[in-house]
């Protein structure tokens, strides 16, 4: 059975062309909603707007209903500010999540000297949240939400503990692609951050030295599928996606990466019915 009629939501820290690095990870998440789309789903796609994306080239613009909600991260308001575009030559949009104070900065993760933003912990939270209330004001249910890179880690957290009761979120299926990134240390206060948005404390005993690889193990912890998205992974996330006990797509070489997305998507969606 084919995948029809399904609504994915993807959210990425990197697509294709705003963004060009991780260079796998953009162009997948630019592909891959794009084929599903075409299979007769529906698709929304979101990631972070970094200060280094040009809105003028790229046509950028707010989304005034949208936009106008503030989210607490570390006991401080943030303004959430919604924008979108639109992919050339394609019939997708883009909806960024962005605010002054965590996006504005001309640069993505890392410092023009290449040292990792101590605060990517929070812009981390704010992106995740920001996406899932923004979904639920469109009004939108996805069947699955699919994350791409470790900024997109704390989607699956705030899915299950956070919206546990909201019907937009209540049947959904979470997917999380393995990428190969470089693992960087995290604040360390992370789980103490958490614990003040609300999450229970013994849910975070495996970040007690929090960096990028072990939040995306928690992320696949938390997720009913995994996909490996690289050829090769770091020792200790190979590791972690073989313990799992659940459904692992493995790396597509060669073939139709869309394909397999959508019968792994539709495998996942019919274990749901069981």
């Amino acid at each position: 059975m084919s995948l029809k009629n399904a609504k994915i939501l993807t959210i990425s820290q990197s697509i294709q062309p705003f963004m060009d690095g991780p260079e796998e990870m953009a162009k997948v998440a630019r592909h891959l909603p794009q084929g599903i789309l075409d299979l007769g789903n529906e698709i929304r796609v979101f990631m972070p707007k970094f200060g280094c994306i040009n809105e003028r080239r790229h046509q950028l613009h707010e989304v005034i209903r949208l936009s106008g909600m503030n989210l607490i991260i570390n006991d401080t308001d943030h303004a959430l500010l919604i924008k979108v575009a639109s992919v050339p030559s394609a019939r997708m949009q883009v909806y960024f999540i962005d605010n002054e104070e965590y996006f504005r900065r001309k640069a993505d993760t890392h410092d023009a000297e290449g040292c990792f933003f101590p605060d990517n912990d929070e812009r981390a939270l704010f992106f995740g949240r920001g996406v899932l209330e923004t979904v639920r004001k469109l009004g939108w249910v996805p069947d699955i939400i699919h994350c791409h890179g470790w900024m997109t880690a704390f989607v699956p957290l705030y899915v299950r503990h956070h919206f546990a009761d909201d019907p937009h979120f209540e049947n959904t299926k979470l997917v999380f692609s393995v990428h190969d990134q470089k693992s960087e240390a995290l604040d360390k206060d992370l789980a103490k951050k958490l614990v003040m948005e609300g999450f229970d404390k013994e849910l975070f005993k495996g970040l007690a030295k929090p960096n990028t690889d072990e939040l995306v193990k928690f992320a696949m912890g938390l997720s009913d599928a995994v996909v490996r998205s690289t050829a090769k992974l770091s020792k200790g996330l190979e590791t972690a996606v073989k313990a799992y006990d659940k459904p692992v797509m493995p790396f597509v070489a060669d073939g139709d990466p869309v394909k397999a997305h959508a019968e792994f998507y539709q495998t996942i969606l019919e274990e749901a019915l069981v």
